[in-house]
């Protein structure tokens, strides 16, 4: 247990008790870990495919949608799969089969083994020693908590039923990435702790941070961080606070507070910030009483206690999907300018403002802690960048209409252990047909995205989970809310006169790309990322066929050009509708571009070849 002053509640623990003997967790089942096996390696055919990672070709003398792979030893790989938007793949998981090499007359044996896939692949990926086991490792922390998820699954029909922090807890991750549980860092109790899908609602402890260390930014209003304490914090615990400060001799009114993860106070505060604790610079303080719950981000908790008071995203030294999971001083420093840069955008577009009605969940406020040592060193690994820290976003709840809910992009590609699509659950409780409920989930979330691109030069990287659907009370979509202004807003090179009063301090965080690479971000965020897997699920839950489905997005960007006369140079800049477009990779910056290796700067997608872009029409 953290060496934090007791909690003001002191029956409510910050964390639970480690666990006092070994003992398998009920999840690990043969039958439930066979399951999600075979699930994870049908998705790594597909999306190592999908990237040319792997190059299956046609089975001989089969039907079309049969496929075989040689790997390393002679061994052929057979499966079925259908070729689907931007050139991905979609394997049946129960079609996959190994037969073993010549001149063994064996049949083939129904497979289903990942990390017999790896054995006997490892030549034909061309993957070096340290990646391939830094890879098996990610593999069994995904399958683990992949079949925790199944463990504990809800039908579709129930988690309609649950609000929004509650579904969080249900998703099964990053649909692109194939290792999207890795979190190497994280024990297996830590896991049961901290994962999204382990659902424990928690109570986190504070820090005090000397003014010689730390940096306050705040939003109009938010100006003097006095302002925030008062909004987050009761009285009661805010003097809890200041008398622990007091009883050391020392100043409240030179101190900022922010909460802090458990995990990063015990793995990195302790061990990396001991001379600032030991001088005072740094004091721990007791956990305020709000419960929160984490999101599928990991490090972002949503507030239950009062859902009124803002989310707070905290740094975690964890490395999860492509990145650690801290927090980069820089960004933090920025993410109120940068708030208030897009909240000025929106509010004075009426478009924005009174017709999408868009919410934008402003990080208002924020705490950088710099690490007198590594903050000098620019050439050390990033991850000692981004140690502590604190952002506080503002909550969705009080930004809703009466009757409206939201749900995150992602939930749209759920599958319940039944079959039963989440989306088709919430087309049938529409009561409209499949295509219409398209057209307004459509209507809902491009016009927003594209009046920023093509309007302001601006775009966002809307994937599945910082992209939310609003839906009215009869479960249609309606409008979006997005997050993550400071890490997932790009800006154009262009000098469009939109852009010409930007900030310097935004100016200075946000990336800017070439105009012609802008409308990648939401192809390979929004379509890719998410429209690829729910056209798939759509042609086969939905009867809704994949080129209807790519059509009437289509129609809804040209419905938007269309009300933008005005604006039609900025459709040819930022073309969304070109016959090809080039090929991002999410798994392939992992196995070879990164691999596991510590650099100075975050990594980004790699660029490999190009697809056919759905969207184009001859």
């Amino acid at each position: 247990m953290p060496n934090f002053p007791a909690a003001a509640d002191p029956t409510e623990p910050v964390l639970p008790p480690s666990p006092q003997h070994p003992c398998t967790p009920p999840e690990l089942t043969l039958p439930t870990w066979e399951f999600a096996a075979r699930r994870l390696l049908a998705k790594m055919l597909a999306e190592f495919a999908y990237e040319e990672i792997i190059r299956p070709v046609p089975a001989p003398a089969a039907a079309g949608d049969a496929w075989t792979l040689t790997l390393d030893d002679g061994s052929s790989l057979g499966f079925r799969a259908r070729r689907r938007s931007y050139g991905s793949w979609h394997v049946t998981p129960d079609t996959i089969t190994l037969t073993p090499p010549p001149p063994a007359p064996a049949a083939p044996a129904s497979f289903g083994d990942p990390y017999a896939f790896l054995v006997r692949a490892r030549t034909l990926l061309g993957l070096d020693g340290a990646t391939l086991g830094h890879l098996v490792r990610e593999l069994s922390a995904t399958l683990a908590a992949d079949a925790r998820i199944d463990h504990t699954a809800l039908t579709a029909d129930v988690l309609a039923d649950l609000d929004y922090a509650a579904l969080e807890g249900h998703q099964t991750g990053h649909p692109w990435l194939v290792l999207n549980k890795g979190r190497i860092g994280l024990s297996a109790s830590d896991t049961a702790a901290w994962a999204p899908e382990a659902r424990n609602r928690q109570r986190l402890p504070w820090l005090a941070a000397h003014t010689s260390l730390a940096a306050y930014r705040g939003t109009s209003g938010l100006e003097d961080p006095a302002r925030l304490y008062s909004a987050e914090l009761d009285p009661v615990t805010r003097a809890a606070f200041d008398q622990t400060l007091r009883d050391r001799g020392l100043d409240p009114l030179r101190y900022l507070y922010f909460p802090v993860h458990p995990w990063q106070w015990d793995e990195v505060v302790v061990p990396l910030f001991a001379p600032a604790l030991a001088s005072g610079d740094l004091v721990p303080l007791p956990a305020d009483p709000d419960v929160r719950l984490p999101q599928q981000s990991i490090r972002t908790f949503l507030n239950l206690s009062r859902p009124d008071r803002h989310s707070v995203k905290l740094p975690l030294s964890v490395f999860n999907t492509m990145v650690w999971r801290g927090l980069p001083s820089d960004l933090a420093l920025a993410a109120p300018a940068v708030t208030a840069w897009i909240h000025s955008l929106r509010d004075a577009d009426p478009f924005l403002r009174d017709e999408c009605q868009v919410i934008l969940l402003g990080e208002v406020a924020s705490v950088t802690v710099r690490h007198p040592v590594y903050d000098r060193l620019p050439e050390v690994p990033y991850q000692y960048k981004e140690l502590l820290g604190a952002i506080w976003r503002e909550p969705l709840t009080g930004l809703l209409a009466p009757g409206e809910r939201a749900r995150t992009l992602a939930s749209l590609l759920h599958t319940d252990p039944r079959g039963r699509s989440f989306t088709a659950e919430l087309v049938a409780r529409s009561g409209l047909t499949p295509a219409v409920w398209l057209q307004r989930l459509f209507a809902a979330v491009l016009p927003p995205l594209l009046h920023f691109l093509y309007r302001y030069g601006t775009v966002f990287s809307p994937h599945g989970e910082n992209a939310v659907v609003i839906f009215d009370e009869h479960d249609v979509p309606v409008r979006l809310a997005i997050k993550d202004f400071v890490d997932d807003i790009n800006i154009s090179d262009e000098p469009l006169p939109e852009l010409a009063s930007l900030p310097d301090e935004v100016r200075a965080v946000l990336l800017t790309e070439p105009a012609d690479f802008l409308p990648q971000f939401i192809h390979s965020g929004l379509f890719i990322g998410v429209f690829r897997y729910l056209s798939a699920l759509c042609e086969d839950r939905l009867g809704v066929a994949e080129g209807d489905f790519w059509s009437l997005a289509r129609a809804e960007i040209l419905r938007h050009q269309a009300r933008f006369p005005e604006l039609k140079d900025r459709y040819e800049l930022f073309d969304l509708l070109g016959e090809r477009i080039a090929r991002l990779c999410l798994n392939r910056n992992r196995l070879y571009e990164d691999g596991y290796r510590d650099r100075p700067d975050r990594p980004h997608a790699v660029q490999y070849g190009t697809v056919p872009n759905p969207l184009h029409r001859p």
